[in-house]
């Protein structure tokens, strides 16, 4: 019962940083797991789709922007991935972690698996899960705050991106410890 594990969400300087743990069932295979960042977000849902069919047990957990803030990225993003596999419906009994930090406090042996979803099968499910998980949010937020565009950019710091935060200003899901955040908080008007 291994679990792979990932994130995503680090990279952007608004919304949560999202985390998911997988557990495959090796008789019912998935064709064309991948790194989700290699994946056409057409695919990634399609994928999402059967993994959720498929897979023993799965699972997606989140930091939120104040967590993040208050954490750091990195601690967040692995508070996710433990939270993550603490809510797996079915307990695992070993996971594999993308990268090279492994959450404290998990109560099943770990290993880091650096670049681990595109290698692992179960990583790169979960890689899929996560970032399926944080674009659906970031659609939702672009119903909530049209103005910042996060259905275009899903809240990376692009120069559009901050064009319109510095046009807009910052708003309540924007990570505010993000130096390019942080920067335009403190920036004269």
């Amino acid at each position: 019962m291994i679990c792979g594990v990932d994130e995503a969400g680090r990279g952007p300087i608004a919304g949560p940083v999202v985390a998911a743990a997988v557990i495959l069932d090796p008789a019912k295979p998935i064709e064309g797991l991948a790194d989700s960042k290699k994946l056409s977000e057409k695919k990634r849902d399609l994928l999402s789709t059967e993994i959720k069919q498929k897979a023993l047990a799965w699972s997606i957990a989140q930091c939120d922007p104040e967590e993040i803030d208050e954490l750091n990225i990195l601690y967040a993003s692995l508070l996710a991935m433990r939270r993550a596999i603490e809510a797996l419906p079915t307990p695992a009994t070993e996971a594999l972690i993308d990268g090279n930090k492994i959450p404290h406090g998990l109560a099943i042996p770990a290993t880091a698996v650096i670049g681990g979803d595109a290698i692992e099968p179960a990583i790169s499910a979960a890689s899929i899960l996560a970032k399926v998980e944080r674009d659906r949010q970031m659609y939702a937020w672009h119903e909530q705050y049209p103005e910042y565009q996060f259905a275009q950019h899903k809240a990376y710091p692009t120069k559009l991106h901050l064009e319109l935060i510095k046009t807009h200003g910052v708003s309540p899901i924007h990570r505010k410890s993000f130096k390019p955040v942080k920067a335009l908080l403190v920036e004269p008007s």
